[in-house]
């Protein structure tokens, strides 16, 4: 009989083992690729220390195809708990060194578990994907697990923040999981999603492309908008994941974190007076407006470089995180498209789920005309937009700059959508489309068009109809910006606003 001593030495040997995956010449192929290794990643991720794995010994079940010779230590993921900046978050960590991190039945077991923890707890839920896929040997049971883990996603969802990284190639129906989740990081070189691969579409369609082509880090990012962040390697991706967590609430219960502030609550800023130009059709970047009013000028955006004609990106205001929504003059003088719609409703409602006030920063002269917007169904899209800010309860600041025109000064959450302050500069335009294009139509076959079109812009190129009529609450000097964004937060953080029962809306997808 042995002996507690050796009963506890074999513990550790059997730990040692599940620890090294895949084995060091797997390790150090990882390494050559430029990836780290699941542990490796796990230990850099979260506070030092704090990691606590669960499930080690779980072991697949199949005997097809030689799987009874193949031990596959951790079952090719690793899973468990840990903290961040002391704040509790679960994690699964998928060891692309063991059988290529490939999904059968109990690998998606240990991730359905800790998806449910991390449900009941309240708590962030963090997925590090570098997987071939579905392991083909284990056939249905490796399908049945992936429609375990999608089911949970949805479950969650609006519930606790769930973040996908892609860390390595994620393809088939491991895709579907990552774009269920609020948010998907890439790293560049190293990551790739698609539903098939090239060699797949070549045999199907004819076409020849390239994996990075297909469903790298950038594709994603700029083209399918699937992904939301993109990372120069795995170390800035954590660092960046770490971050994104700075200003979420662990679940749909509490607030978001605040922090105390260095910067004056009351610091008017008087290059904004010079920053609108004082003609109307020229262009400026409306990065320098978030940069002149938010904290310490930190802002964290998300989908950078996809529909670039809108921002939308996290900040704080006195150490209050929240979430702005501003037009991009600088990029199809900040028209509001298709893609553009998409990319806000999604952030809209993610920030509604999770109590982030949202601050509206609108110069907007309309809605993209043309054939293939309308084709494309740019007034189903558009439509979210409407729906996405209507049905959001959190407090509503919006802030025109300068241009407000038509449906888009209405997407962008007017006051009848629900804002709770509108302020105003004086650049501010708002009207039914552009004053001169108005009077143009007004005015045609006057035989004083011109004196009577300079009047007209001079009267409704300005906020102050709208304010006559009470949809602006305050006209204010740019310079006053921040000090009147944070009082009126200060003043709606007792917002309540109930709405009907139901079991959901149906938004126009």
């Amino acid at each position: 009989m042995a002996t507690v001593q050796e009963k506890i030495q074999e513990l550790k040997q059997r730990q040692e083992k599940v620890k090294l995956g895949g084995g060091q010449k797997r390790i150090d192929k990882q390494h050559a690729g430029g990836k780290l290794t699941a542990r490796e990643r796990i230990e850099k991720f979260l506070d030092q220390g704090s990691f606590v794995e669960f499930d080690q010994f779980v072991r697949h079940r199949c005997t097809n195809f030689g799987m009874e010779k193949e031990e596959a230590p951790g079952e090719g993921v690793v899973t468990g708990y840990g903290t961040i900046d002391g704040r509790l978050v679960y994690i699964f960590a998928q060891d692309f060194t063991v059988i290529g991190g490939s999904l059968g039945e109990m690998h998606a077991a240990k991730i359905i578990k800790v998806q449910k923890l991390a449900l009941k707890m309240g708590a962030p839920l963090i997925g590090l994907n570098d997987s071939g896929g579905a392991r083909i040997q284990e056939g249905i049971d490796a399908l049945a697990g992936f429609g375990k883990i999608f089911f949970q996603n949805t479950i969650a969802s609006g519930v606790i923040p769930q973040i996908s990284v892609i860390m390595g190639p994620c393809a088939g129906g491991a895709v579907y999981s990552p774009a269920l989740t609020d948010f998907i990081y890439m790293v560049k070189s190293t990551s790739q999603m698609f539903i098939t691969g090239p060699q797949v579409i070549k045999s199907v369609t004819a076409e020849e492309v390239t994996t990075e082509d297909l469903g790298g880090a950038m594709t994603h990012n700029s083209t399918s908008g699937v992904a939301h962040f993109v990372a120069e390697n795995d170390e800035d991706c954590l660092r960046q994941v770490r971050y994104l967590l700075s200003f979420l609430p662990g679940n749909n219960l509490e607030d978001p974190p605040v922090i105390a502030s260095s910067d004056d609550p009351n610091r008017m800023e008087d290059t904004l007076t010079t920053l609108v130009p004082d003609n109307p059709n020229q262009p400026y970047n409306m990065k320098d407006i978030i940069k002149s009013i938010v904290d310490n000028g930190e802002f964290y955006e998300a989908h950078t470089h996809y529909a670039q004609n809108i921002i939308v990106c996290f900040a704080r205001f006195d150490g209050q995180p929240v979430g702005i929504i501003a037009n991009q003059p600088n990029v199809m003088a900040g028209c509001l498209d298709i893609n553009a719609a998409d990319k806000a409703s999604r952030f809209i409602r993610f920030c509604d789920a999770f109590n982030l006030p949202l601050v509206n920063l609108v110069d907007v002269p309309g809605f993209l005309p043309g054939t293939d917007q309308e084709y494309g169904g740019i007034i189903r899209h558009g439509a979210k937009m409407l729906y996405a800010y209507s049905e959001a309860t959190v407090p509503k600041i919006t802030v025109i700059i300068r241009k407000a025109y038509g449906g888009a000064y209405l997407a962008m959450c007017c006051q009848d959508l629900g804002a709770d302050q509108v302020l105003a500069w004086p650049t501010a335009e708002i009207a039914v489309m552009g004053p001169a294009g108005a009077a143009n139509i007004i005015f045609r076959g006057d035989p004083d068009a011109q004196a009577q079109t300079d009047k007209y812009v001079a009267e409704f190129a300005t906020p102050y109809k709208a304010a006559e009529r009470g949809f602006v609450d305050q006209v204010i000097e740019p310079k006053e910006t921040r000090p009147r964004i944070i009082t009126a937060l200060n003043m709606l953080v007792t917002k309540r606003e109930q709405r009907p029962a139901k079991k959901h809306g149906n938004i126009p997808l």
